[in-house]
């Protein structure tokens, strides 16, 4: 279960990290949010951590929950803004499900 997860969210966050980074049909959501000027940083730091999950799955586990932990807070701001810009709640979901899941990779 928990190897699923992993796999789950660490091609979720290498897929919208490299969205973010590099589709410019983003931009507009991140305006949005107000986040206009961190949308790479955000899309890095989500590229950084699949790769970190995966690494982390495959070499060294301390790097795994390292990676996991912090895309879980990262998750957490994301729901935050999300909630703030008031969202409709299926649109809040894929944030607060991926806060799930790596809160469950670091705790299992």
């Amino acid at each position: 279960m928990n190897q699923l997860l992993v796999i789950i969210s660490a091609l979720l966050f290498l897929f919208y990290g490299f969205a973010c980074v590099y589709f410019e049909s983003l931009k507009s959501e991140f305006t949005r949010y107000g986040l206009s000027k961190y949308r790479k940083l955000i899309g890095a730091l989500e590229i950084l951590g699949g790769i970190g999950q995966i690494l982390g799955f495959l070499l060294y586990e301390p790097l795994l929950l390292l990676s996991s932990f912090c895309l879980a807070l990262l998750m957490c701001c994301g729901v935050f803004v999300r909630l703030k810009v008031k969202d409709p709640l299926y649109q809040v979901l894929p944030a607060l499900l991926l806060l799930i899941i790596n809160v469950l990779i670091v705790v299992n």
